[in-house]
Formats: C-alpha cells, sequence, structure tokens
C-alpha cells in the first residue's frame, strides 16, 4: 500500500509541479532543508542522559510557528519528573524550525519532520526510535501513520481541531482519509465539536477525549516582557506615544490598519509570514524596518519583519489588531496579546479559532467589529481606558479559567506509555 501512495504522490508532484515550485520561489523557499525532508540525512539523537534508567522517547510533531509555541509547556513538563521523557520536536516549515530551535534547542532535540514518502518515512523513524507520537492539532499523513502502526508505535492528536472548512473537505474524501483517522491510537480533542468531527471521519469514539487547548496555557499572564524596551529603543518607537500593534497580518490588511490608525497615533505592523515583508513595507511608506536596524529615523509607521519578537511587540502596544481576521484567510491566535493585558480588535474572520473567540467574546474580553466600522472602533477605544481595562481583564480571567490542558495532554502521554509497555 505504501508503494500506492508513493505513486500518487508522485504523480500529483509531477502534474503541480510547475505550480509549487513557482509559489516556492516566489515565497523564497526554494533552498530549504531538502536533504532533511527526503530523509536523505537523518537526524542524529544523542542517548538519553538518565544513567540506567529506562527513558522514555517521545516525539512531538508541531507543523509550523503556531504549534510549536503551543508544545512548548507540554515539552517541558514531559520531560519533567515523572515521566522523565526525551522529547524529540519534529517541524515541517522553515519558520517553525528555526522558532522551534530557538526555545527548544538547548532542552530537546529539534528535527525536521520528512515528505510523507514510504522510504522517507521508514528511515526518519528509524532513525528518532520514538516509543510514542503525538500529533499537533491535525497533522496525519498516510505512510507515516501506516509504519508507526507497522513498527507498534503508538500515535495521536493532541490538541486536537478540525475546523469547519477542513471537515467540510475531508468528508468528501472520507473514504480515502478514515484509515488514517482509524490509526490513531488516541485523539485529544479540543472542544467537543471538534471530538465530534474525528468521530465522523472514523475515529473510535472510546479513543476520543476532550481536553481543551493548550494555548491556553501558553497565554501567559504578565505585564512586562523582557527586551521589549530594547525593541522600542531600537525601532524609534516613541513610549510618550499611543501605540497600535497590528500582529500576524496578512497581505492588505496593513493598508487597511494603517487608514484605520487616528493621526498621531503610532502603528507597527507584523506580517505573519516573511514572503510578505516587502510586501507589507510598500504599504507602510516611510516605515522603519526592525530588519535594517536604522533608529533615529523619524517615522510614526513600523515593521516588524522578523521572527519571534511579537510578543515583544504586543506587550509595547496600547491596542492590538490582530490580522488574518479582515480578509479572505481565517484568524490568528488572540490569546498572547490578551494574557499581556492588551485590548485585542478582531475582524470578522475568526474561524480558525472559534472556540477561543467566543469565550473570550461572550466575556467581553474581546472586540470584534468589521473593516469599515475598523477606525470608529479603534477611536472609542483609545478614548476610553476604563473601558479598556475592563476588557483586558475580562479577557484575562477567561485564561485563567481556560487553562489546564497541558497537564491533562501530559496525563495522556502517560497512559499511552504505560499501555505500550505493557505489551
Amino acid at each position: 500500500m505504501g508503494i500506492v501512495v508513493d505513486i500518487a504522490f508522485f504523480l500529483f508532484a509531477t502534474v503541480t509541479m510547475p505550480f509549487w515550485l513557482f509559489f516556492m520561489w516566489k515565497a523564497r523557499k526554494l533552498r530549504t532543508d531538502w536533504a532533511a525532508r527526503l530523509a536523505w540525512r537523518l537526524p542524529k539523537i544523542p542517548d538519553s542522559a538518565a544513567g540506567t534508567m529506562v527513558t522514555p522517547r517521545i516525539l512531538i510533531h508541531a507543523v509550523s510557528v503556531g504549534e510549536v509555541n503551543a508544545a512548548r509547556l507540554l515539552a517541558d513538563k514531559l520531560a519533567a519528573a515523572p515521566t522523565n521523557a526525551q522529547v524529540i520536536i519534529s517541524v515541517t516549515t522553515d519558520t517553525g524550525i528555526e522558532r522551534a530551535r530557538k526555545i527548544f534547542g538547548s532542552k530537546h532535540v529539534v528535527v525536521r519532520y520528512p515528505l510523507d514518502f514510504s522510504w522517507s518515512v521508514r528511515r526518519f523513524l528509524g532513525a528518532v526510535k520514538p516509543d510514542i507520537v503525538l500529533l499537533m492539532e491535525l497533522e496525519i499523513w498516510p505512510n507515516f501513520t501506516r509504519r508507526c502502526v507497522a513498527c507498534d508505535i503508538p500515535i495521536a492528536v493532541i490538541n486536537g481541531r478540525l475546523s469547519a472548512r477542513s471537515f467540510t473537505r475531508s468528508k468528501r474524501v472520507r473514504w480515502i482519509l478514515s484509515p488514517m483517522f482509524r490509526r490513531l491510537s488516541r485523539v485529544a480533542a479540543q472542544d467537543q465539536t471538534y471530538a465530534q468531527r474525528f468521530a465522523a471521519m472514523g475515529v473510535p469514539p472510546e479513543r476520543i477525549t476532550v481536553t481543551g487547548t493548550m494555548k491556553w496555557d501558553t497565554a501567559e499572564i504578565a505585564d512586562l516582557v523582557d527586551g521589549s524596551d530594547q525593541l522600542a529603543r531600537e525601532m524609534g518607537i516613541d513610549r510618550n506615544k499611543l501605540l497600535i500593534v497590528a500582529g500576524s497580518t496578512a497581505l492588505g490588511e496593513e493598508t487597511l490598519i494603517a487608514a484605520a490608525c487616528p493621526d498621531g497615533v503610532q502603528l507597527l505592523c507584523a506580517p505573519r509570514k516573511p514572503e510578505w515583508f516587502d510586501q507589507a513595507a510598500r504599504a507602510l511608506p516611510g516605515c522603519v524596518r526592525r530588519s535594517e536596524r536604522r533608529a533615529g529615523i523619524a517615522s510614526d509607521r513600523f515593521l516588524l519583519d522578523t521572527i519571534g519578537e511579537l510578543r515583544k511587540a504586543y506587550a509595547l502596544a496600547d491596542l492590538v489588531v490582530l490580522g488574518r481576521t479582515f480578509g479572505i484567510l481565517h484568524g490568528s491566535d488572540m490569546m498572547e496579546p490578551a494574557g499581556l493585558g492588551k485590548v485585542v480588535i478582531v475582524g470578522p474572520r475568526v474561524d480558525d479559532f472559534q472556540a477561543t473567540a467566543d469565550a473570550l467574546i461572550e466575556s467581553g474580553g474581546l472586540i470584534q467589529t468589521s473593516a469599515n466600522n475598523l477606525r470608529q472602533t479603534i477611536t472609542e477605544l483609545l478614548a476610553d481606558p476604563k473601558r479598556c481595562a475592563q476588557i483586558a481583564e475580562a479577557a484575562r480571567n477567561v485564561i485563567r479559567k481556560e487553562q489546564g490542558a497541558s497537564d491533562r495532554h501530559v496525563q495522556l502521554a502517560r497512559e499511552m506509555l504505560q499501555t505500550r509497555s505493557k505489551k
């Protein structure tokens, strides 16, 4: 069966090659680590330093930056007593692996996740030799899941999420996808709606539990962030003037938010993807780009065109406008700025974070508006500090209430290890 999937992947790649080569070239991703992606170069996993104690090895797969950030607390908890696991983090995207190496590098092993060819998966799993595999959110592939089952490696989806859009597409080809879902030993779904969708795709209901989302746990409640003052100083941000931070923006949103920004208010935009940086700069004429390190330029427009500094920028904000919520995309994570005590404004599109948005909106901790009303919403909030303080505290109360999913995922991983050890 593996060779059938290989042939299908090869034919699909061949037919679509002109398109994906163009888009990879445009996104500057052609020079990615192909040797690791094809498992020509295998990851080197150091032996555990636990002495004579038998140490379980857990592979956590996080696709990109968002999943990497969400897995941060879980990885540390699994490595600590009583599990004492050796944790390996596999990542797909270039930006994700850069982020993973930054936050996990000194504590956990970070490796590149292979393309789902049978030989790549076989060589990868042979090098990593995990006792269990935890897949963040929804990242299941036919050859990978098949090989895990063949090697008697329990595999689970954790922080499981199957959006309405993904579920609609998946149902159309359920006859192809359902074998992958049936191979899952466990699914830890973020909420009951997601749990029902996993069951509809073929996961036996007794293998599904609702654990909440780990992203609540990563929303650290804090008033200060190390390095934020330095960021402001190096970019020339005036701390005596109001600052709006537009985080994780998509193409076109910089223009919208800049037009909605009141006169005399500073604006810092942080595009979601590196390949969008240059176009975002053109939408903000005269902006100070973080990558150019040119402090002292007289400007009230700033572009954060680096990776891993958005939290610092959020800490400086008087107001946060969340990107990928006003266009055709499906939302961004609003928890981090909310945890920092910032009033967060989102647009109509929050599909990928619907449960989170609903919880915050219902508590009065999130402001949702339209593109047409964005300027009015911003102006009213900046003029009412008391209301802003109430919104920020309501959001923090929701975060405190919802936290704890990482501990529940640790317990699930321990149960999987115990079940495997009994075989």
